[in-house]
């Protein structure tokens, strides 16, 4: 494991210790091989006691941890096969969203997620996650083919926003996640969504309503990134932190305003520490929920999605 977020320091340091131990293999002494033994049950005991009480400014460090599995990652790890589509069939193919149809345990699926890629090069070709117009109306097209030949839709979240470029308000980004939005509300199929990273504002929205909304432990979901909002509200960025918890933007704390379904747990120290542990523990939930939402009449469904989002958001007032 690597531990370099500025508030795992004191687990780097008992990193380096074990890994200074470690790399003695044979040669280690019966008392070294105890002290081994000693650090990593204590850099194990650190671990959970720092990630179970994290603040939601250190929540969205890890959600957006470089390291953090992708949309890519997650299909590769949760489905038996994937036939990537391309195109909006308008103006060409975003590749900040990826999409087609897999075979996830056992039965096919739509699966659509934002990729944010890795490296420059891809980052660049996925454009870091951020979607064009275009990116929205392909994901429409593959919701579209999902509901006439029946098949359930997932959708994984991950993005910091959708992009904000001149070109982008020209070709009419807010249209195109609005159709989204009035597409997936009317949509005869379950649809399942899941924010794996960052869920931000209308670009996450976008292809996030669904029957079911689950989040990974240690992701968030809001209206505006801490910094955009502190920039509002303070006119300086170096409030993000203090925005971040006045805005309640972490899972647990949407999990306990009741505003998600299900809280998915991550591995010991973060998904990005063991990917294919955060894919099983994501894939589990995700059986979970399509096996009950299967069960539902299609138009008792729609009908549960609009009640659903229509109850979003109660306040009590005092007299």
């Amino acid at each position: 494991m690597v531990y370099d977020l500025e508030f795992e320091k004191p687990l780097a340091e008992l990193e380096k210790r074990i890994a200074s131990l470690q790399r003695k293999g044979e040669r280690l002494r019966p008392e070294e091989h105890v002290q081994l033994q000693e650090y990593e049950r204590e850099l194990r005991r650190r671990t959970e006691e720092i990630y179970r009480s994290l603040t939601a400014w250190q929540t969205v460090q890890v959600a957006r941890h470089k390291d953090r599995p992708y949309t890519a990652d997650f299909i590769h790890l949760m489905c038996e096969e994937f036939f990537e589509l391309h195109g909006d069939r308008r103006v060409g193919d975003d590749q900040a969203i990826i999409g087609g149809p897999a075979l996830f345990n056992g039965e096919t699926v739509m699966i659509i997620g934002h990729e944010k890629g890795r490296g420059m090069r891809e980052k660049m070709y996925h454009n870091n996650g951020m979607p064009h117009p275009e990116g929205y109306h392909k994901a429409i097209r593959l919701m579209e083919q999902a509901e006439k030949f029946g098949y359930p839709v997932i959708c994984l979240v991950d993005t910091q926003g959708a992009f904000l470029g001149l070109e982008d308000e020209e070709r009419g980004q807010g249209s195109a996640i609005a159709a989204s939005l009035y597409a997936m509300a009317r949509l005869r199929v379950p649809i399942i969504a899941a924010v794996i990273g960052e869920g931000g504002s209308g670009g996450a929205l976008a292809i996030s309503v669904a029957d079911r909304l689950l989040m990974l432990e240690y992701s968030i979901y809001t209206v505006a990134a801490p910094e955009a909002a502190a920039s509002i509200i303070w006119r300086d960025k170096v409030y993000a932190p203090q925005t971040a918890e006045a805005m309640r933007i972490s899972a647990r704390e949407l999990y306990a305003l009741g505003l998600i379904d299900e809280l998915v747990p991550e591995p010991l120290g973060g998904a990005h520490h063991n990917h294919r542990l955060a894919a099983e523990n994501l894939k589990m939930a995700l059986i979970h929920h399509l096996q009950e939402l299967r069960q539902i009449p299609v138009d008792r469904l729609v009908q549960m999605r609009y009640e659903k989002y229509r109850a979003v958001g109660p306040f009590g007032f005092a007299s």
